[in-house]
């Protein structure tokens, strides 16, 4: 009985979303969303969310300090920089690598760059997380990944990457939203979401339960808590945080 209700109200949520459903079907809104409305959504929802878990920022990066080389020097690689939005909460002089498979997200971007002129930016490469190959085995003494491994289309290979371009010792550090509780209400409106959200917000996933991946990742130590994002009236309030040592 649940899964036929879920499937009744995930067609009735198709139906209101039909037009978009249209432009798929003929090719038009996959590029008219990677150039135009996905970097426009993301600049307008990643301001409130930042807002909505800043105190969960400020205390996860806390401690990248921890992780320099014994030259003092922090050389951090984001994936999935998007607008930028993590700069602020980075150490002063740290050395960043920006990546991101989507280049138009240049205008938003630069406008962090210029608020943050405590960074170095190093390079910015149009890569997808599970292919750094212009990046070097162990170059790197932080990787970021916030909002990302929602939308990856090979979680395992892109931790894999993660742990190839991390130096022995370095971390990764995540806050990304996650699958509710199976039992819960949550999960129940994320499953009726999910086809249609992943369709208009560019391959984003409600029901991914990303924590058992980075169990299941090789990283010495894991730490990691579930937490919840207050943005109410939306599937992705439950989010995991933490960072992973190699």
């Amino acid at each position: 009985m649940t899964e036929l209700t879920i499937l009744l109200l995930r067609a009735c949520l198709a139906l209101l979303a039909m037009p978009i459903y249209l432009l798929s079907f003929v090719g038009i809104w996959e590029p008219f969303c990677k150039k135009v409305f996905f970097p426009y959504f993301l600049g307008y929802i990643s301001d409130i969310h930042v807002k909505k878990s800043k105190k969960q920022r400020q205390e996860l990066f806390q401690s990248l300090p921890d992780f320099r080389r014994g030259s003092g020097e922090l050389r951090l690689l984001e994936i999935g920089t998007g607008c930028g939005v993590n700069f602020e909460f980075y150490p002063p002089g740290c050395k960043v690598t920006c990546t991101d498979i989507n280049p138009n997200f240049q205008q938003y971007l630069s406008k962090n760059m210029a608020k943050n002129q405590h960074l170095h930016y190093e390079q910015f490469l149009v890569a997808s997380g599970d292919d750094l190959h212009q990046v070097p085995s162990g170059s790197v003494d932080a990787v970021v990944c916030t909002l990302v491994l929602c939308s990856v289309t090979n979680i395992s290979g892109t931790l894999e990457e993660v742990l190839r371009v991390l130096r022995p010792g370095g971390a990764f550090y995540f806050l990304e939203h996650v699958a509710a509780d199976r039992s819960s209400w949550k999960y129940f409106w994320q499953q009726i979401c999910h086809p249609t959200w992943k369709l208009i917000f560019d391959g984003c996933c409600l029901t991914r339960e990303l924590w058992k991946n980075l169990q299941q990742a090789n990283f010495s130590e894991l730490k990691l808590q579930h937490v919840s994002v207050a943005l109410p009236w939306t599937p992705v309030e439950p989010h995991i945080v933490g960072y992973a040592v190699k």
